[in-house]
């Protein structure tokens, strides 16, 4: 809806009604407004209040982001120290206390023992090495349990006092939902190694990973719809490369977890050359052809270098596109930042690579994937403007 202008000249005043016919609000979003005659005054004041609540919803919905952005790095070191299965149950209350005492500690060693993990690859470890691995986990589902709350308790306070905009109400509920779905995927994912495997399945850590950085992009589209974003129009050309950005770094996101759910990166450690060519033999030897995109060490790793070096294409155009097409310079600073951005992540997923994935490296390379997610949405985003305000009022200059 685009905003309707209120003509508030010296003197002029319309009753509450008359304002709300012209903003297309309703009683309920502005309870102060029944019964009273509109000044100029009183008018800023209703626009400075959803200003004010849009504020507050965007600050805490950043602040959700950035939870969920140190969720996935979590994620992350507890997946490169084999430390996921450390805890063999979900218990959503009980589970954030940890063992206390020593007894306490040897009877989830001896449930972790009767694990394929335990007895395949781990077996004879301590239980201060076991220790460790559970700490990791540990930390990783109260993560998961402060960003519930986190969600939940401010959601609740906004809704009562009526700071929330009406069209944002199911789009927060939708954001609450998929965070239980990630819950459960989350647990999923872990069921899969407790039998029959001694780590959990690529797909099902590809799904957990994916639907977190889902979560992470919707909150942020929603953030930064709540922010002023500047009038610079923006061609077609650039309005198409904005979601293509977003959907593959997605897709790159998803084939990174591929590669670490099957350790492929701790082979064919070389770059650009790949087992001794460009584009390597034995990419196809499983039977049908598909599963190698899934199930292949190799093929997974190529697709995902593949998936790179199309993405630092992409937003390279962008870069090329934003600075030649008279795009305004707001379009151009976002540009130059997305192609730093990407050739930071890459360079350092090389590294990753070719060093054997050392734990910092690949944490920072996972880290700054989604700092490159989230900034192409928050680009995609300015390119289609803030959320329509609710009052739809402007004092007249």
């Amino acid at each position: 809806m685009a905003a309707r202008r209120f003509d508030a000249r010296a003197g002029a005043a319309l009753s509450a009604p008359a304002v709300c016919a012209i903003a297309g609000a309703g009683f309920d979003t502005f309870p102060e407004l029944s019964g009273l005659t509109i000044s100029l005054d009183s008018t800023q004041a209703v626009i400075d209040r959803e200003r004010s609540n849009r504020t507050l919803v965007r600050g805490w919905l950043y602040g959700i982001c950035a939870l969920v952005a140190a969720m996935v790095v979590v994620g992350g070191a507890t997946r490169l120290t084999d430390s996921g299965l450390s805890i063999t149950e979900w218990e959503l209350l009980i589970g954030i206390v940890p063992p206390l005492s020593e007894a306490d500690w040897q009877i989830a060693f001896d449930k972790y023992k009767q694990l394929p993990e335990y007895r395949l690859v781990n077996e004879g470890m301590s239980l201060a090495q076991f220790q460790f691995i559970y700490w990791w986990e540990w930390a990783h589902r109260l993560l998961g349990r402060i960003i519930g709350v986190a969600f939940i308790v401010p959601l609740v306070w906004f809704w009562v006092a009526g700071r929330i905009e009406p069209k944002l109400k199911l789009r927060l509920l939708l954001l609450l939902a998929m965070g239980a779905l990630q819950g459960a995927v989350g647990w999923w994912m872990v069921r899969s190694g407790l039998v029959d495997r001694v780590d959990v399945s690529q797909y099902r850590l590809a799904v957990h990973l994916t639907l977190a950085a889902v979560i992470f992009a919707y909150a942020l589209w929603i953030a930064r719809g709540l922010a002023v974003h500047s009038d610079e129009r923006a061609d077609r050309v650039l309005h198409g490369l904005a979601p293509t950005m977003v959907v593959v770094t997605g897709l790159q996101i998803f084939a990174g977890a591929l590669v670490a759910g099957l350790d492929a990166g701790l082979a064919f450690n070389t770059w650009p050359r790949m087992d001794g060519a460009l584009w390597p033999d034995g990419l196809l030897v499983q039977e049908p052809a598909w599963r190698n995109f899934f199930e292949n060490p190799k093929t997974v790793q190529f697709v995902h270098r593949l998936i790179a070096y199309g993405l630092v294409l992409l937003v390279l155009v962008n870069w090329v596109s934003s600075r030649s097409r008279s795009n305004g310079e707001t379009h151009r600073r976002r540009g130059l930042v997305l192609l730093a951005l990407v050739l930071v992540q890459a360079v350092l997923g090389v590294v990753t690579l070719i060093w054997q994935v050392p734990i910092g490296w690949a944490l920072a390379h996972q880290a700054t994937a989604f700092a490159l997610l989230g900034f192409a949405v928050a680009h995609w985003r300015a390119l289609r403007g803030s959320y329509p305000a609710v009052t739809g009022l402007r004092v007249a200059g």
